[in-house]
C-alpha cells in the first residue's frame, strides 16, 4: 500500500468515527469510549495530513504560475519563492506524519514513579544521587508536573542512599523513560583537599505508575512487616510501628516505606511502588520476547547500562547512547536544559522505529 493511499484511508476512518460518535446511542459505554479514544488518537495525524494536502495543492498552483507567460516577472518570482519554500516544507510535513504514525507506547500517557539510588563512590555517590533527585524535581516544576516525594533514605549530610517520587502530569513517562540507567559523575568532592577528581555513580529507574486494575497482586503472595521508622544515625523518628516492608514472594521484590507517620499511608505508598516495579518487570519480559536483542532501542531501561556522564571540571554532560555532549552542566542540573538531552533521545528512538518499520 502506497503512503498516499494509507493517508487517504486514515482520513476516511476518522470521518467514519466522527459519524459513528455523532449517532451513537450510548447503549454500550465501553464501545463508545473505545471509539472516542481511536478518534482522539487519529485527530492529530489527520490534521497533519490535511495540512500536507493543502501544501501539495499550493505547490502545484505555484508551479502553474511560474509557467504562466502571461504573468509579469514579479508575480512569477513570488510564485518561485513560494514554490521553493513549499519544496522544503513538504518533506518535513511528511516526516511529521510518519512520526505520528509510529506505534505508540501504551504507557506513554501514564504518570511515573522515579527511583534514584546512590551507586559506587561512597558519600560522593549519595550527594550526586541527591543532585539528580533535585534536577528531576526542578524539571517537573518547569513542566508544570506534580512532584511528590514518596520515600527518601538520607545520610544526614545532604546525601541520599535512595529515594522515590511520584511525578504526575501530561506525557510524564513518555519524556522521562529514557532517564533509566546508570548516571556517572566526575568531580572534585568538597572533602578532597588535594583537588583529585573522583568518579562515582547513581542509578535512576523511571517506571510507569499503574493502578490496581492494571496489575493484579494476590495478597497471599505478600509478606508485610511493620517496624519503627528510624532516621539518619539510627534514631527513632516515632515510637509506633509505622514503617512498612512489603516483600512480593514470587519475585523477591522488596519495598520499604517509612516517611509517613501512619502505617496505612506507608503501606499505600509501598503498594504503589510495588505495582510499578512488577508492571515494569512484565514490560521488560514482553520486550525480551518480542526482540532477542534490544541493542537498537534507545533507553532500554537496563539499570546496568551507563547512559550519561556529568563532568563538572569541564562543565559538560555526555549522553553515551547518542554520542551527544553539551557544555551546560549547570543549566542541566537545574532542569532548565534537560530537554536538550531528552529531545534528541526521543528523535533517535523515533528514527530507529521508522527504520524497523521499513525493514
Amino acid at each position: 500500500m502506497s503512503f498516499a493511499i494509507k493517508l487517504n484511508r486514515l482520513i476516511e476512518r476518522h470521518e467514519d468515527l466522527s459519524n459513528s460518535l455523532a449517532t451513537h446511542t450510548m447503549a454500550d459505554t465501553n464501545d463508545f469510549a473505545k471509539l472516542s479514544k481511536e478518534y482522539s488518537d487519529l485527530t492529530d495525524v489527520v490534521e497533519a495530513i490535511k495540512t500536507l494536502r493543502r501544501a501539495e495543492i499550493d505547490l502545484k498552483d505555484a508551479q502553474s504560475l511560474m509557467a504562466d507567460s502571461s504573468l509579469d516577472s514579479e508575480m512569477r518570482e513570488l510564485a518561485e519563492v513560494e514554490w521553493l519554500s513549499l519544496k522544503e516544507q513538504i518533506p518535513l510535513m511528511e516526516h511529521e506524519i510518519q512520526v505520528l504514525l509510529l506505534p505508540k507506547d501504551a504507557d506513554d500517557d501514564r504518570n511515573a514513579i522515579l527511583e534514584v539510588r546512590a551507586g559506587t563512590g561512597g558519600e560522593e555517590a549519595g550527594l550526586f544521587a541527591a543532585n539528580l533527585l533535585r534536577m528531576y524535581q526542578r524539571y517537573a516544576a518547569i513542566k508544570g508536573w506534580k512532584f511528590e516525594l514518596l520515600n527518601s533514605t538520607d545520610t544526614g549530610l545532604g546525601a541520599i542512599k535512595e529515594a522515590s517520587a511520584s511525578i504526575c502530569g501530561k506525557g510524564v513517562f513518555a519524556r522521562l523513560k529514557f532517564e533509566s540507567g546508570v548516571h556517572r559523575v566526575q568531580r572534585v568532592p568538597e572533602t578532597e583537599s588535594s583537588g583529585r577528581i573522583h568518579t562515582s555513580a547513581a542509578t535512576v529507574a523511571v517506571l510507569p505508575e499503574v493502578e490496581e486494575v492494571d496489575i493484579h497482586i494476590d495478597e497471599k503472595d505478600l509478606e508485610i512487616d511493620v517496624y519503627r521508622a528510624s532516621g539518619a544515625g539510627g534514631q527513632h523518628v516515632n515510637t509506633t510501628d509505622s514503617a512498612v516492608r512489603i516483600t512480593h514472594v514470587p519475585t523477591g521484590v522488596v519495598v520499604t516505606q517509612q516517611d509517613e507517620r501512619s502505617q496505612h499511608k506507608n503501606k499505600a505508598k509501598a503498594m504503589k511502588i510495588l505495582r510499578a516495579r512488577l508492571y515494569e518487570a512484565e514490560r521488560n519480559r514482553q520486550d525480551a520476547e518480542r526482540a532477542a536483542s534490544r541493542k537498537n532501542q534507545v533507553g532500554s531501561g537496563d539499570r546496568s547500562e551507563r547512559i550519561r556522564t556529568y563532568n563538572y571540571p569541564q562543565g559538560r554532560v555526555s549522553d553515551h547512547r547518542i554520542n551527544l555532549t553539551l557544555y551546560k552542566i549547570d543549566q542541566i542540573m537545574e532542569g532548565a536544559a534537560l530537554d536538550e538531552l531528552i529531545d534528541p533521545l526521543i528523535s533517535d528512538y523515533q528514527a530507529a522505529k521508522m527504520a524497523e518499520a521499513v525493514e
